[in-house]
C-alpha cells in the first residue's frame, strides 16, 4: 500500500470512527420550562375607555410548559382562582425547583346597590406543581391589596408588595409549606418587589412617590433603612440582571395607564455605594410589562400604548408594543420595537433567552417572539388560552 493510499485508509476509517461514535451520542432532551398565565375575566374596557366590571367567580391560572417545544407551549392545567389586571404583571412567581406557584390576588368585584366596585383583597394561593394536574393547596391571609411578589434563588422567602397597606409581606418557604413571617412597613403604597440574585437585598417600586425603595435581607430578616431612588414617573415594575450588577425600572407615566407621552426606563447601577439612577432610556407611551433575559445582554418594555383608552383618543392605538432593550455592563440602549396585541401586559423570557412570550390581554393570547441577535423578530407564531392574560411570571423573570 503506497502512501497516499495508506492517507486515504486512515482518513476513511477516522471518519468511520466519527460517525459510530456520534451514533452512540445522547440525544439533546428538551428540558421543560414552567410558565403561569393568570386570566382575569372580571374587567374590561368600553369605546369610551371606561372600566367594565362583571361578577367575581370566572378567573383562571393556567399553568403552561414553554421549554419542550417553545413554538407550541403546552397548558399542563388550569385552576379557578381570582386574580386581576389592577396592579404589574408580577402578582405571581414560580419558586427555583419548579415545586410551588404562588398567586397574589389584589382586587376584587362587590356589588352594593346595584353598582360593581372593587375591593381590596388579602389573600396568596399557593399551588403544588409536581402533581398531575397541578393543585392549590393553602391560601393565606397576607397585606391589602397584595400585588407584585418575589422569591429568592434558594427557594425559601419570598416578598408581596400590599399596595393598600403600604407594606411587603415576608414569607418563609419550607418545602410545600408557606407561612407568612413578618410585614415591613414602607411608608407609602409598594406595587411591586424583586429580590438581587444574592438573595441579600430586594428593590420595591414605590409606585405613587416616583420612588425605588432598596430592602436589606439578613437570613429572614428583612429591613427597610429609607433608601430611596429617584426613578420616572409612575414606577410600576423592576427587574434586576442575573449578575446582579444593574437594575431597570419600567415607569409607567400615568398611574398604570396610557397618556399619549413617552415614558422611561430607569437604570439603577446596583454596585454603586448608595446604588443610585444612572440613566434612563425613552421607551415609549406606558411601559408595565418588564423582563430582562437570563443571559443579561438584553430586556424588554412592554408597551401600552393606549390599546385600552378611548378610542377617539389621539394617542389610541389597537395593538400594544415591546421595545427591546440591549445591555452592555452599565450601558443600557433602545434597540426595536415590534408591535404585538391588544393591552400587552405580562413578558416572559425562554430559558435560554431565543424567544419572548407577550400576553395580549384584550386578545386573550400570547404572542411568541423570538431574538436574532440584537433584533427581536416576529415568529407568527401565537396561543390562545382561556381567558385575558393579566400576569405571566416563570421562574426565570
Amino acid at each position: 500500500m503506497n502512501t497516499l493510499t495508506g492517507s486515504l485508509a486512515a482518513l476513511t476509517l477516522a471518519a468511520l470512527a466519527a460517525l459510530g461514535g456520534c451514533t452512540n451520542m445522547t440525544p439533546t432532551v428538551p428540558q421543560r420550562q414552567l410558565m403561569l398565565v393568570a386570566n382575569d375575566e372580571k374587567q374590561a374596557w368600553n369605546d369610551a375607555g371606561g372600566v367594565v366590571l362583571s361578577p367575581q367567580g370566572k378567573d383562571t391560572v393556567q399553568i403552561l410548559d414553554i421549554g419542550t417545544d417553545p413554538l407550541a407551549p403546552k397548558v399542563l392545567g388550569t385552576l379557578q382562582l381570582d386574580n386581576t389586571i389592577a396592579g404589574p404583571p408580577t402578582n405571581l412567581a414560580i419558586t427555583p425547583g419548579e415545586t410551588l406557584a404562588l398567586v397574589a390576588n389584589s382586587l376584587n368585584v362587590v356589588e352594593e346597590n346595584g353598582v360593581r366596585k372593587q375591593v381590596p383583597d388579602n389573600r396568596l394561593f399557593v399551588i403544588d406543581l409536581t402533581t398531575v394536574p397541578p393543585k392549590l393547596i393553602d391560601t393565606l391571609t397576607i397585606g391589602k391589596q397584595p400585588s407584585g411578589l418575589t422569591i429568592n434563588r434558594a427557594g425559601n422567602l419570598a416578598l408581596v408588595a400590599n399596595r393598600a397597606d403600604n407594606s411587603v409581606s415576608v414569607l418563609r418557604i419550607a418545602g410545600k409549606q408557606v407561612s407568612l413571617i413578618d410585614t415591613v412597613p414602607m411608608g407609602d403604597s409598594v406595587a411591586h418587589v424583586r429580590f438581587t440574585p444574592d438573595g441579600k437585598r430586594a428593590l420595591a417600586a414605590k409606585f405613587t412617590t416616583h420612588k425605588i425603595a432598596l430592602l436589606e435581607v439578613n437570613g429572614e430578616k428583612v429591613s427597610y433603612n429609607k433608601v430611596d431612588m429617584a426613578a420616572g414617573l409612575w414606577p410600576y415594575n423592576v427587574d434586576v440582571t442575573p449578575d446582579g450588577k444593574l437594575a431597570l425600572t419600567a415607569d409607567n407615566g400615568n398611574s398604570g395607564a396610557s397618556d399619549g407621552q413617552v415614558d422611561t426606563v430607569s437604570v439603577i447601577d446596583m454596585e454603586a455605594m448608595p446604588p443610585r439612577v444612572v440613566d434612563k432610556v425613552v421607551v415609549g407611551d406606558g411601559p408595565e410589562g418588564l423582563a430582562i433575559s437570563p443571559t443579561g445582554k438584553h430586556a424588554v418594555a412592554v408597551i401600552l400604548r393606549g390599546s385600552n383608552a378611548a378610542k377617539s383618543a389621539y394617542f389610541h392605538h389597537r395593538e400594544g408594543s415591546v421595545v427591546l432593550l440591549k445591555i452592555d455592563g452599565k450601558k443600557v440602549t433602545r434597540g426595536n420595537e415590534v408591535v404585538v396585541r391588544g393591552l400587552p401586559e405580562g413578558a416572559v423570557w425562554s430559558a435560554d433567552g431565543r424567544y419572548l412570550y407577550v400576553g395580549n390581554f384584550i386578545d386573550q393570547d400570547i404572542s411568541i417572539l423570538r431574538l436574532d441577535g440584537d433584533t427581536l423578530v416576529p415568529t407568527g407564531k401565537s396561543f390562545a388560552l382561556q381567558g385575558h392574560p393579566a400576569a405571566m411570571r416563570s421562574k426565570i423573570n
